[in-house]
């Protein structure tokens, strides 16, 4: 078995009385789908946010590819190889995707401030690659702020995605979508995975999308790690089925 690319350990969060997060152990293997799923205000965004930098955990620790990242400031995360896409749209609205796409990338090169025609040509064929696998292709010259919702999540995608990261997390990618626009930035993701060999870890509402793409899934209830193992395992447990997909057993084929 490989080992872990993201290993959590004891994660811990406490907001005053309120522990949001409650001793979380995860592992997450290079090159899988895994995703994080639980009731509202079971921990995820806290568990996601204390393993990009946002939240310094009150103990325990994160480790990614052998490194220590344990409360290291956002940009270190990213520069170490984890890239966040946010659960609310974060774009450049006044820039065209493939300009958002260059500005992203230069970013990345240690070269923000020159997004001029010169350094944009030296970047262009990556950012239009990037915006093509991400379905974005016919939209490189338009503006963030008209895209269309999806849209503008896949372009979030893309610019995480530009940071050549390792590992990509996506709090609630389909958020606020249409069943169309679902279906087509999940496929997209597993796509994306698969052809780059990239980790994604992500948390969901959406059951389908979860037991679609899923190679592992880790429930979390209350703060706690509820259970975790493989998708149909998962799917199967009668406790997960009563805390969070409802007691139901006919949920499990739905």
């Amino acid at each position: 078995m490989s080992e872990a690319l993201l290993c959590v350990r004891g994660l811990t969060r406490d907001f005053g009385g309120f522990r949001a997060v409650d001793g979380v152990d995860l592992d997450v293997a290079p090159g899988a789908i895994h995703s994080v799923i639980g009731p509202n205000g079971a921990g995820k965004s806290t568990l996601f946010s204390l393993i990009t930098g946002e939240s310094r955990p009150t103990s325990g620790s994160v480790r990614f590819a052998g490194r220590d990242l344990t409360g290291r400031p956002p940009h270190l995360v990213t520069r170490a190889g984890l890239a966040k896409a946010f659960q609310t749209t974060s774009i450049f609205p006044r820039l065209t995707v493939g300009e958002s796409v260059c500005a992203a990338l230069l970013a990345r090169d240690g070269q923000p401030r020159l997004l001029g025609s010169r350094v944009k040509a030296r970047t262009y064929d990556e950012a239009a690659e990037i915006c093509h696998a991400l379905g974005l292709g016919e939209h490189i010259d338009r503006h963030g702020a008209v895209l269309s919702h999806g849209d503008q999540r896949a372009l979030e995608i893309a610019l995480a995605l530009a940071t050549g990261p390792r590992l990509l997390l996506l709090d609630e990618p389909t958020a606020g979508m249409s069943p169309f626009e679902t279906k087509r930035v999940v496929e997209r993701i597993t796509a994306l995975a698969r052809e780059r060999e990239l980790t994604v870890l992500f948390s969901e509402h959406d059951m389908d999308t979860v037991f679609a793409i899923s190679d592992t899934v880790t429930v979390m209830h209350q703060g706690r790690v509820l259970a975790h193992g493989p998708a149909d395992q998962v799917r199967g447990n009668d406790e997960v089925m009563s805390v969070y997909l409802g007691s139901n057993r006919d949920a499990r084929t739905a």
